[in-house]
């Protein structure tokens, strides 16, 4: 089967990095970060070679995780490669909800099931991998949660030192993970662009590699593998819409990145899902953004959620954003952390999945969006749960049991 591959088979096909906003390329061979343009500094993306044939067919007989598609990942040697056996999540069916999803066929890719209990493995396994190959000896991270757990974890992994700063009113479960792996924990009274901040103030002095959210090319390229996943998973037929929760916003541009290249490769035509990115009322700069017309998002911190990783004040690549939910003729919209709250025990008594509040911001988004007519009778809908409701015991109410 690997012969279906009729080139030289390679590890990568990467050629090298390049701005979206203002075309300046870099080599692939450098550690970078952002865009180093005066008045640019745009989020760097992974150019692939796609003129080389590459059948798809050759998937079959690989294993069941992300670096099933390593022809189109930026690791050059595969023994950097960081793996814990993040990817190739499962997409569940809806199947007890009939009063909400007659006329819709709506499925959820559950990302729970990756090393650490979320989508951040993937972002993450990627940037620990690509810093291992350059020579990287300490990385440093600002995060809501997550990541911070999944950078410990591979770090620890890959022998590399982590630094993790987070928020104080982060859950303890969160911060306990990092201890666990051995990782230096900061926390920070603040948000995350809080912790953002004093990590850029010091990475250089204490040489530190900061992977901030899209502040570096490779978080980007872990993420992009949801949507290789949703393609091959589907049968090679996107949905019509695609709920995403959306802080960072590093999933979305990743996934809506995959389908662009993927029709280069030939696997999938021109059509395309409409994206919605879901937000916590706490911090909806995008939701705002899309209503009123603008092409960047306000700063807007309205303090705590329940959903953690909903607790963006403004994403770095907000702008990128809102160009890929305008390309897709999307939207974006906001939601309570009482709704949340409601979402999580719907789904749980329902369907037996114990999603993360921002799963369950997808789920009540989704009611509203058909309910207003936005999603229309006969459309597939997929909602990419992010994470294992479990590390979230702390900031949900135990009065809904």
């Amino acid at each position: 089967m690997e012969n279906l591959l009729t080139s030289n088979i390679a590890d990568t096909f990467l050629t090298q990095l390049q701005c979206p906003q203002c075309g300046a390329v870099y080599a692939a061979s450098d550690l970078n970060t952002v865009c180093r343009t005066e008045g640019c500094h745009s989020t760097l993306f992974a150019h692939y070679n796609t003129t080389v044939h590459f059948d798809k067919r050759v998937l079959k007989l690989r294993p069941a995780n992300m670096w099933r598609y390593r022809e189109m990942l930026p690791v050059i040697n595969p023994a950097n490669i960081v793996t814990l056996g993040e990817g190739f999540t499962p997409i569940i069916p809806i199947v007890n909800s009939p009063n909400v999803t007659e006329g819709n066929e709506v499925l959820i890719k559950n990302e729970a099931g990756n090393p650490t209990g979320s989508f951040k493995a993937r972002g993450i396994s990627m940037a620990v991998s690509k810093a291992k190959e350059l020579g990287v000896k300490t990385i440093a991270i600002p995060t809501a949660g997550n990541a911070g757990g999944a950078l410990s974890a591979y770090a620890a992994r890959a022998g590399i030192k982590a630094v993790v700063y987070m928020p104080q009113l982060t859950p303890d479960l969160f911060k306990d993970e990092c201890r666990l792996y051995g990782a230096d924990l900061v926390e920070v009274d603040g948000n995350i662009s809080d912790c953002g901040k004093l990590i850029h103030d010091q990475a250089a002095e204490k040489g530190w590699f900061p992977i901030s959210t899209l502040r570096e090319p490779y978080r980007l390229e872990g993420k992009k593998t949801m949507g290789y996943e949703i393609a091959e998973q589907l049968n090679w037929q996107l949905p019509d819409v695609i709920c995403y929760p959306t802080g960072g916003g590093t999933g979305l541009i990743g996934i809506w990145k995959a389908f662009d290249e993927m029709e280069q490769l030939g696997w999938i035509g021109p059509e395309r899902p409409r994206m919605v990115a879901v937000q916590s009322e706490s911090c909806n700069g995008i939701v705002n953004a899309i209503n009123t017309n603008s092409d960047s998002a306000s700063f807007i911190d309205g303090g705590f959620t329940i959903a953690n990783g909903l607790r963006v004040p403004k994403s770095y690549a907000d702008k990128i954003i809102i160009k890929v939910l305008r390309e897709s003729r999307g939207t974006a919209i906001a939601i309570s952390d009482q709704e949340m709250q409601a979402g999580v025990r719907e789904l749980a008594i329902n369907e037996g999945l114990f999603v993360a509040p921002e799963g369950a911001a997808l789920w009540q988004a989704y009611k509203k969006l058909k309910a207003s007519g936005w999603i229309n009778y006969g459309e597939r809908v997929v909602l990419v749960n992010t994470g294992s409701g479990y590390k979230y015991l702390e900031n949900i109410d135990r009065d809904l049991w």
